[in-house]
């Protein structure tokens, strides 16, 4: 901590103590709880608390509006698109009750806007058009072990044809060569053909290599009679002569083991100024839990996930081209956990954090590095402290994005592990040889912690619990403000509501920043009664909008090309000291790879600003932007939206 908030922590304690000790004379513990609340309040929202500490409000929709948001994003309108999906409610998701509203933080408006799937748990990023692209979500929700009646799994589906590919439709009956049990398939499926493989010295043939398909079987009566124990051979009924002989499926255990959620292949783009969804081209894989991330040339990459029977998405990576509407493969597979925090970094690279919200083996595709996503060459990091902690850990781009230096916050063992971090750890990608080092601690071990960009160059770090999904009543309802330049946290107001699982935040144009969401697995410190989801908003306003003043900006062009400038008006231009533009947030499950704070380089004359936008395509990709001007105390404007074409 820097001597500031050191200084500050004493004063809280002295005033503290003294009111400890007056309320001590009261009659009856009551009494005391009465007035040591009474006068939080009173201290909390005196002016010079706020102008040191910033405040917290709470926001509750009117009941109608009200959901469960497990998705954020800023729109270009300076709208907050809040996606639910079903919510993570079996309930609604049975019903089709798929929910999304628009907020407008200013007016204090909400719209619900129709959804056309089950959005719970998709993947989005911000478009050059100022749309955004949403991909993935919910086909079907997981069923725990006692819960399912019907032994299943996966089948794989072999095709030695190497003239053609096959189609087996829904409800096709395989029946085991040894355990001679027969399941079905749930929907259909497209198998390849078979590859044919040739010496290359020789080019004698030697074989086919048969086309695979991916297909989730399960028995047709229940009872644990159905289960198998060991692989078999599955001949497919319904075929005969060729496709016969060319085509068969091979399984493990069958059994009635817990069944994970299944993915979707849809994708839309949402129209911000139409306010709706608009459906594009699905993708070649279903996800639930994937990460969307833009790529040098403009295109967005689809990673990870779980498929539509409930398997990690093996190493299968698709790209979106925003003028086609279209999806094509990558050539070559590479796997990660789900959620994983990827980052298009200056040389046009991808920077892989480790970061990730969960589900995936332990020892695939969690180290830290940087891919080379054209030559699928991975580069390790080393230094990584916790390693073994880093699921639901959270990762920032540090402001400004030209230093190209990564913080991963917090994280917490695999699955349902009670471990936790209490690390930070910082990366210098523009380093000779990069590696991590620690940064500043938190005060406790930090699942799922937010961390939103601030246009004064400062990180809000807050939130998270010390457990998974808050278990133990273990929400930290502490926020710090991270200061680059020092490499130190700055304790601020407390926030007023726990935020751990399906939490997330966003800086809106104004320089508040909001929080919403969380999904508690236990309502009581004793794990006793099932938690409930967190619809409430929350607000947090930074101590610099309570100082006296701050600059305003006006005017000036919708569209600055890369390389190029453009002139604002501000009667506080001889004050200016930063120009910052800040891409705004998608944000779900400590996963937001939009966010990033350029620095741009400006000049100053009578009361204009003339800014000017950085040439590289990697740095400042194309799209809308906020453009923030800070004064010398460090206080921003509002925004102006900008595009970058």
């Amino acid at each position: 901590m820097n001597d500031r908030a050191g200084r500050r922590r004493a004063r809280r304690l002295a005033i503290g103590t003294a009111v400890v000790l007056a309320l001590a004379g009261m009659n009856g513990p009551w009494l005391y709880r009465f007035g040591t609340a009474k006068f939080h309040q009173y201290q909390i929202n005196k002016p010079e608390y706020k102008a040191e500490n910033g405040k917290w409000e709470i926001v509750q929709f009117p009941e109608k509006y009200r959901q469960n948001t497990i998705h954020a994003a800023l729109l270009r309108t300076g709208k907050v698109l809040l996606v639910a999906g079903s919510g993570n409610n079996q309930d609604n998701f049975d019903a089709k009750k798929f929910d999304t509203r628009i907020w407008d933080p200013v007016k204090g408006t909400i719209k619900k806007v129709p959804t056309p799937k089950d959005l719970f748990c998709t993947g989005h990023t911000q478009l050059a058009n100022g749309n955004l692209l949403i991909a993935g979500g919910t086909k079907r929700y997981e069923k725990l072990k006692g819960d399912v009646t019907k032994a299943g799994g996966l089948m794989i589906v072999h095709n030695e044809n190497p003239d053609q590919p096959i189609t087996l439709p829904a409800g096709t009956k395989f029946t085991g060569k040894e355990n001679g049990k027969t399941f079905v398939s749930r929907d259909p499926v497209v198998v390849e053909r078979a590859t044919k493989v040739f010496d290359k010295r020789t080019g004698k043939f030697l074989r086919n290599d048969p086309g695979l398909g991916r297909i989730y079987v399960e028995a047709q009566k229940s009872g644990a009679k159905y289960e198998t124990g060991t692989q078999d051979n599955y001949r497919i009924q319904g075929l005969t002569g060729t496709d016969a002989r060319n085509t068969y499926g091979i399984a493990q255990k069958l059994a009635l083991d817990k069944k994970d959620f299944q993915g979707i292949r849809d994708a839309f783009e949402f129209d911000p100024v139409a306010e709706k969804y608009i459906k594009v081209d699905p993708m070649k894989e279903a996800r639930w839990y994937p990460t969307l991330t833009t790529l040098s040339d403009g295109k967005v990459l689809s990673v990870s996930g779980l498929d539509d029977i409930g398997q990690l998405v093996p190493g299968k990576n698709e790209v979106f081209d925003p003028k086609t509407k279209k999806w094509t493969y990558l050539p070559k597979v590479r796997q990660f956990p789900t959620y994983p925090g990827l980052f298009l970094m200056q040389n046009g690279k991808v920077f892989y954090s480790g970061s990730n919200a969960g589900y995936g083996p332990d020892n695939v595709g969690r180290d830290p590095g940087v891919w080379d996503v054209d030559s699928n060459k991975f580069t390790k990091i080393p230094g990584l402290s916790d390693p073994n902690r880093m699921e639901t850990s959270g990762t920032v781009l540090l402001p400004p994005a030209q230093d190209e230096k990564f913080m991963v916050i917090g994280g917490g063992g695999v699955g349902e592990s009670k471990l936790s971090s209490n690390r930070t750890r910082i990366v210098d990608m523009k380093a000779g040889s990069p590696k991590f080092v620690d940064g500043p601690t938190l005060e406790k071990g930090t699942r799922y912690p937010q961390a939103s960009i601030l246009p004064d160059d400062t990180v809000l770090v807050s939130g998270g619990s010390e457990d998974y999904r808050g278990r133990g009543d273990s929400n930290i309802l502490q926020a710090r403000l991270y200061h680059p330049d020092t490499n130190t946290f700055e304790s601020v107001a407390d926030p007023l509501v726990g935020r751990n699982y399906h939490s997330g935040s966003l800086l809106l144009p104004d320089g508040r920043v909001m929080f919403f969401g969380s999904d508690s697995l236990y309502g009581d410190k004793a794990n006793t009664k099932p938690g409930t989801f967190e619809q409430r908003i929350e607000i947090y306003t930074p101590p610099y909008l309570y100082r006296d003043s701050r600059p305003s900006l006006s005017g000036g062009p919708l569209t600055i090309a890369r390389g190029a400038s453009g002139t604002f008006t501000s009667p506080q231009a001889s004050v200016i000291k930063k120009v910052r533009l800040i891409r705004p947030s998608a944000s779900t499950h400590v996963t937001d790879v939009d966010q990033r704070s350029v620095e741009l380089k400006f000049t100053v004359s009578g009361d204009k600003v003339r800014v000017t936008v950085p040439r590289n395509k990697n740095l400042v990709q194309s799209g809308w932007y906020m453009l923030f001007v800070d004064d010398d105390q460090g206080t921003p404007s509002k925004a102006q939206w900008v595009r970058v074409p």
